[in-house]
């Protein structure tokens, strides 16, 4: 099988990366189920004090009543939690020591390759493994009433310091195939898993998909790229996505009947000892200070739910969410530098190479920190953000478009093709320090509210 070859792109050399072992973290006394979904209405289904099961309903979708987000233990509901305009935010669980579970139903690989897919979809959205289904465009939870062209399946992730789909895949070959079984009942067309170029055998020897292997700097581990590469979409289209770590999750809830509890996550960066820097398996909803806890240096750290580049910021006090698969932990850079745009910058990573360091030092490993090494600037046209996109997509106009609310030039220019996450190298090398991932977003969401 020749891979796919992607030449644009850019691997960032930043510090920190994961080392390819699992490292499982105690159970906690408490968890907490957030409601993280965009566009999602919640009502809550428990009360304070009520007893619940590994795999209760605890809040539901007011507009599809059959999305149900479950509680991944037994205990007692401890708080309920709301945000703004009362908005649900989360639910906290106390533990019980009993492991009291509501079932699912249970099949075998056989019986998944001939499933109903209205009960595969109704196990799925009971369970609330739906949410792990994303639709394109507007990268929303998957609607069970639209049949996709094709499922995607992300079993590689180019991104700093995800979760590597090799390592998760480890002894739950099985479980990755079953997802991959009820998928192909939720589609008439293909599914196709994307891997990596060096994938184990374990990602590639699957049955029932079709198999594409990548090759290329990031962002080729984006989910948009290989739906470009492989069967684009028209703007009518509609695709759905998952990651493959995700799929192995949905596999055992199939396999063994029961409402799988735990998340492979990595705790990488700059800012994590050493020593700490690996893949861990933790009960969902596990306080994030179990997982950080004597594993962080000295010093100042930002808290990145998600990869350096496309992930968002974390408190200390919160848990690992449903749909986390990595925390990022890079130093805080507030330091100040006098008069440092007369420096050479050896000591600075610069990819347009403004520093001596553009022209060396790309074959280190930097410990880089979140200053932005400068201020924001107006945005000028200079053709540099479509060197780092795989995508026949013109970068600068697009976000023109975006900016001056022109939907319909936008559409035309390929945004339905896109995902924000593809946009967040071009964030990180704009001369400019524009927000490409959030000008992306509010175009998409511009959209969707119009309609296309």
């Amino acid at each position: 099988m020749t891979p796919i070859q992607i030449k644009k792109g850019l691997d960032i050399p930043i510090a920190g990366a994961p080392r390819p072992d699992i490292t499982d973290i105690p159970a906690s006394d408490t968890v907490a189920v957030y409601q993280e979904f965009e566009r999602l209405k919640a009502k809550v289904r428990v009360k304070e004090g009520d007893s619940v099961k590994r795999g209760s309903v605890l809040f539901i979708d007011k507009k599809r009543p059959e999305l149900s987000f479950c509680s991944p233990v037994a205990g007692t509901v401890k708080a309920i939690e709301y945000g703004a305009r009362r908005a649900l935010y989360r639910v906290i669980v106390d533990a019980a020591s009993s492991d009291e579970e509501e079932s699912f139903g249970k099949y075998s690989s056989d019986q998944l390759k001939s499933l109903p897919r209205d009960e595969a979809l109704g196990q799925l959205l009971r369970s609330g493994l739906m949410s792990l289904i994303r639709q394109r465009p507007f990268s929303r939870i998957a609607d069970p009433e639209v049949t996709p062209k094709a499922i995607f399946v992300n079993a590689m992730n180019t991104a700093p310091f995800s979760p590597d789909p090799g390592v998760a895949i480890q002894g739950r070959e099985s479980a990755f195939q079953a997802g991959l079984n009820v998928l192909g009942r939720l589609t008439e067309g293909d599914v196709h898993v994307c891997v990596a170029s060096d994938a184990p055998a374990a990602l590639t020897e699957v049955k029932d998909a079709k198999v594409h292997r990548f090759e290329g700097p990031h962002p080729s581990g984006n989910s948009s790229v290989h739906i470009y590469h492989i069967d684009p979409m028209e703007p009518t289209d509609i695709v759905w996505v998952v990651k493959g770590i995700d799929l192995i999750r949905i596999g055992e809830l199939f396999l063994e009947g029961r409402y799988p509890n735990t998340q492979l996550v990595t705790l990488a960066g700059p800012g994590v000892r050493e020593e700490a820097r690996a893949h861990y398996r933790v009960r969902l909803g596990t306080p994030l200070e179990s997982l950080t806890r004597d594993r962080l240096n000295e010093g100042e750290q930002r808290l990145i739910n998600g990869d350096a580049l496309a992930g968002s910021t974390m408190s200390g006090d919160e848990h690992i969410r449903f749909s986390n698969s990595a925390v990022t932990v890079i130093p805080e850079g507030r330091e100040q530098f006098f008069m440092g745009w007369l420096a050479p910058g050896i000591n600075k990573l610069s990819v347009s190479r403004a520093y001596l360091s553009g022209w060396f030092g790309h074959k280190r490993k930097w410990d880089l920190t979140t200053s932005t090494n400068g201020s924001y600037r107006s945005m000028v046209l200079t053709g540099l953000y479509d060197k780092y996109l795989p995508m026949n997509i013109m970068v600068d106009y697009l976000a023109r478009a975006v900016l001056a609310h022109d939907t319909d030039e936008a559409i035309r220019l390929g945004i339905l093709e896109t995902d924000p996450e593809d946009f967040a190298l071009c964030s990180y090398i704009c001369p400019s320090k524009m927000d490409m991932c959030g000008v992306i977003k509010q175009g998409l969401e511009e959209i969707e509210e119009e309609g296309i």
